[in-house]
């Protein structure tokens, strides 16, 4: 049967004092024991203790200093350390404590006291990992949430299009792939995943008659359907979240073109942000190998050679370089997430 009691290091250079603590502390603890500094931070290393007691004259690194390293570590920073020391005075302690130490014990050492004061950093130390685990559950039920309206958000400007159901989810994890083969930050990357649903948001404020019409758009109507970047830039920056200003930059620029020639602001070159760089090759990407009431999906070999055509054009020509190696993964993405046949029939998903 495996032993479920807390572990404990005890850490002292002094063989007689690490006898005291382990006669105090054996009945209810596993304990491991370390006479120096660095034997600790090994132990600590393989495999991390519930709790240290912690000496702080040791020759060659002092407990000061071991704790300080353990605080600098993430892995081990949330470990409570009890300092178990000769060292009595107030700025002792004080420095103790500054270093990142839960408590401060005094040689020699009293066993009623070692023992309540180990229970009860063992409790707090347990229940902050609980509430940390509650925290990190709830703020995951939030994020799934938030995306799943980001989703929402992005779709409800396909009822107002010829866009299928899954298109904004496949053109985000185009864009994401490609961001990260740019080899962009991984929260940048993160939060491209979730802004591009919403590029084209701004469609819901063009008229039907132009989103729908299945004929060339006239001078007038493309005058109209070129405000939409700008709709959805305005309606996504209005909140002051990084998500939400990302999103914004996205709906805004991603029909500019790298020569200078799209639409709204005729952005030329690396003027148009990275993010919406990114997302007019996603885009275009699905759109041209997608079904669309007035076209034929093309295949992906020709919508390649046609985004490859307009390299240093249309796109950022690094971007595009990066982009058409990505061919094995983009088709597993679209067989990922397929239009279902609903969809095919005209359908839209909820």
């Amino acid at each position: 049967m495996s032993d479920s009691r807390p572990t404990l290091l005890l850490v002292d250079d002094t063989a007689t004092n690490i006898d005291v603590l382990v006669g105090i502390l054996r009945d209810d603890y596993r304990l491991r024991v370390a006479l120096d500094g660095i034997t600790a931070l090994k132990i600590v290393e393989q495999s991390p203790p519930d709790l240290i007691l912690l000496d702080i004259m040791m020759p060659q690194m002092d407990g000061l200093e071991v704790c300080r390293r353990l605080k600098q570590d993430p892995r081990f920073a949330e470990i409570p350390v009890i300092f178990v020391t000769a060292l009595g005075e107030v700025e002792d302690e004080a420095k103790g404590l500054a270093v990142g130490a839960v408590d401060y014990i005094s040689k020699p050492v009293n066993a009623a006291v070692v023992r309540a004061r180990v229970a009860t950093h063992l409790n707090l130390f347990s229940q902050a990992q609980h509430l940390e685990s509650l925290v990190q559950k709830r703020t995951s039920e939030l994020e799934q949430t938030r995306l799943h309206i980001i989703q929402c958000l992005g779709r409800a400007a396909e009822y107002k299009d010829n866009e299928t159901g899954y298109h904004v989810i496949r053109m985000s994890h185009f864009a994401h792939r490609l961001a990260k083969a740019a080899e962009l930050p991984e929260h940048f990357c993160s939060l491209l995943l979730n802004a591009a649903p919403m590029h084209d948001i701004g469609k819901i404020g063009i008229p039907d008659q132009i989103l729908k019409k299945q004929a060339r758009l006239d001078s007038g109507e493309w005058t109209v359907m070129r405000q939409h970047p700008a709709l959805g830039a305005d309606i996504l920056g209005q909140l002051d979240s990084e998500l939400m200003q990302m999103a914004s930059r996205i709906a805004l620029s991603h029909h500019e073109r790298w020569d200078g020639n799209g639409y709204p602001n005729r952005l030329k070159g690396e003027e148009i942000p990275i993010e919406g760089r990114i997302v007019a090759i996603a885009d275009v990407f699905d759109a041209l190998t997608s079904e669309r009431p007035y076209k034929h999906a093309w295949s992906v070999d020709d919508t390649l050679a046609q985004i490859a055509s307009e390299r240093g054009r249309q796109f950022d020509p690094e971007l595009v370089d990066l982009f058409l190696p990505l061919e094995p993964e983009l088709v597993a993405i679209r067989q990922r997430y397929q239009d279902n046949q609903a969809v095919a029939q005209g359908q839209r998903l909820g």
